[in-house]
């Protein structure tokens, strides 16, 4: 089904306004061609959602595994931030390395979360081949960074409401 869809396609009234927020985005290094274009997807999307270019810090760590570190390090060390935004890129290998990389991401990012009490953003691509990467990193198939951005928008304004 999703093979013809554009996953990145939202409504932008029902986006709020980034206009006081301020997000990291934790960029992996490694499928750099890919990861590049998903953080370019994020930055362009927290732009037109009124977040100021000075209150997105842009950090990379080297592979997708480091995320969860880089992540950590990031709220720890900013805790003004009101959300981490993590992209990544894991292409499926011939041995079982991508179930281990991808299984100790998403759990690390969970528990990133958690510790922190702040929304943290899996934006990070599982994909088979290349091909499905870029289909995904503003091909085809959309943006996933964009995804990761009107995600993290979503993530802060419910937390904010909430703690009213």
């Amino acid at each position: 089904m999703t093979k013809k869809t554009n996953l990145s396609d939202y409504d932008p009234s029902q986006v709020p306004s980034g206009e006081k927020y301020r997000i990291g985005i934790v960029v992996a290094e490694w499928n750099r061609e890919i990861t590049d274009a998903l953080a370019e997807g994020a930055v362009e999307t927290l732009l037109q959602h009124g977040v100021d270019d000075n209150n997105i810090d842009l950090i990379h760590v080297p592979g997708s595994f480091e995320l969860t570190t880089g992540a950590d390090l990031v709220l720890k060390n900013k805790p003004y931030l009101d959300a981490v935004i993590c992209i990544g890129c894991v292409i499926q290998g011939e041995t079982r390395h991508f179930d281990f990389i991808c299984h100790s991401v998403s759990q690390g990012l969970a528990n990133v979360a958690m510790k922190h009490e702040k929304p943290v953003i899996f934006s990070v691509l599982t994909t088979n081949d290349m091909n499905q990467a870029q289909a995904r990193a503003g091909g085809k198939h959309g943006n996933k960074g964009v995804e990761g951005a009107i995600t993290a928008l979503k993530m802060i304004k419910l937390q904010k409401e909430l703690e009213k």
